[in-house]
């Protein structure tokens, strides 16, 4: 009897340890394979770069090395992420980070070839035009130059001034249709006389080359005019508004004008646009700059500034930078309440209100960011004999309502 219960005893520890194994290597089988390999890569940590804002330049591994964006710094941006160097042959980069390593090593190839020019644009005039409109656009953007040139860009006699116009232009990002728009700008330049072309990519980065090469360009060649209006293709510029105040000064002194922007602060997010690492700039403030939307500068001011240039480091946010050149001459840019480079804000009060009224736009010199179609109707309107602008809009507060004006407002609400 005993000896059949200790059999019996064997038997069942025996089955319990077959079981024991069995569930242990369901329960092993069970834990996802992803898991597995996610705790065996555990140890290895990929190193990126700027993964540590005080070791800037750590090295990137072997995967991690191809740039994501290249940019050819020469002399010119705002933004605040513009430049780092590359020439016309490399395969194309996306936008979606900046290598500053990249930006540095090159920051001093600041000279690139000026593949189509314009050498008398400025001779067309005796004694030079009183107004040279220079405006940042990309070999892709033919609607908005036409726009430009059928609109505020007019080459010509303006309330009796003479007007000359250039577009600013690097090399295209898509390499491989650079033949066809090499073909289509060549023809654009003899049609317009008016493209400007150097051998750097054209790409948010590089704006501050742009920048520098034109400032270069305009104290070589256009020596003679009187004053220069600078800014994007999407703004729409009065420019009879620009005559008018530009007639109060002399070009032979300082004059830098245009919305400027005042103790504005180096973004430290590297997600951001306009990432700037300690390393590149470590001051907590940036000098005072104008928006790049446009700014107006004497020639006096150009020649000064062309030369501040060539001192000054290259940023790659070409606004700043620029702010930075005017601090190296010592001059104080003039805030216009004129210029809208960051748009218009509707009021709060009414956000049902239109700001696209061109009673209010009649007042104004320049507003950034404009669709073409907008551009080419705002100047119609301006320009249409039926435009009657019974309340002179203010500048400062745009949309100010009579008492009377609220009465009918509050009776008839709108649907």
């Amino acid at each position: 009897m005993r000896v059949r219960l200790k059999g019996d005893a064997i038997c069942t520890l025996f089955l319990l340890v077959v079981l024991c194994c069995l569930l242990y290597s369901q329960l092993e089988h069970l834990v996802p394979v992803g898991n597995k390999e996610l705790t065996q890569k555990k140890p290895s940590v990929t190193t990126k770069t700027f993964s540590d804002s005080r070791a800037p330049w750590r090295p990137m591994p072997a995967e991690a090395t191809e740039p994501r964006l290249q940019v050819t710094p020469v002399l010119r941006q705002r933004e605040v992420a513009n430049k780092g160097v590359q020439t016309t042959t490399p395969s194309p980069l996306s936008d979606s980070a900046f290598n500053f390593k990249r930006y540095l090593l090159n920051k001093d190839n600041r000279n690139f070839n000026l593949l189509i020019n314009q050498p008398k644009k400025c001779r067309r005039t005796p004694g030079g035009p009183f107004l040279l409109i220079a405006i940042k656009s990309v070999v892709e953007d033919f609607d908005r130059r036409e726009i430009v040139r059928k609109t505020w860009g007019r080459e010509g006699l303006v309330n009796g001034e003479q007007i000359q116009r250039v577009f600013l232009l690097g090399t295209p990002k898509n390499r491989t249709a650079l033949a066809t728009w090499e073909t289509l700008i060549h023809q654009e330049s003899q049609t317009y006389r008016d493209i400007l072309l150097w051998d750097f990519m054209d790409t948010f980065f590089n704006l501050t080359l742009k920048e520098i090469h034109f400032l270069n360009w305009a104290a070589e060649f256009c020596h003679n005019v009187k004053f220069i209006f600078k800014g994007d293709a999407d703004v729409f510029v009065n420019v009879e508004n620009i005559i008018d105040f530009l007639e109060r000064h002399d070009p032979t002194e300082d004059l830098f004008v245009g919305d400027i922007i005042y103790n504005a602060r180096p973004i430290r997010v590297r997600k951001s646009k306009y990432y700037i690492p300690e390393t590149m700039y470590g001051l907590s403030i940036y000098p005072a700059y104008a928006g790049g939307g446009g700014f107006l500068l004497s020639s006096h001011t150009m020649r000064k500034l062309s030369r501040a240039c060539k001192e000054v480091e290259l940023f790659p946010i070409d606004d700043v930078f620029l702010g930075m050149c005017l601090q190296r001459i010592n001059l104080k840019p003039i805030l216009h309440e004129g210029f809208k480079t960051f748009g218009i804000v509707k009021p709060s009060a009414a956000p049902h209100l239109q700001t696209f009224d061109p009673c209010f736009y009649k007042d104004l010199m320049v507003v950034h960011s404009l669709k073409v179609a907008e551009i080419w109707l705002m100047w119609n309107l301006l320009h249409s004999p039926r435009l009657s602008c019974t309340q002179k809009k203010q500048v400062k507060k745009p949309f100010q309502w009579k008492k009377k004006a609220q009465t009918t407002m509050q009776a008839s609400p709108l649907r």
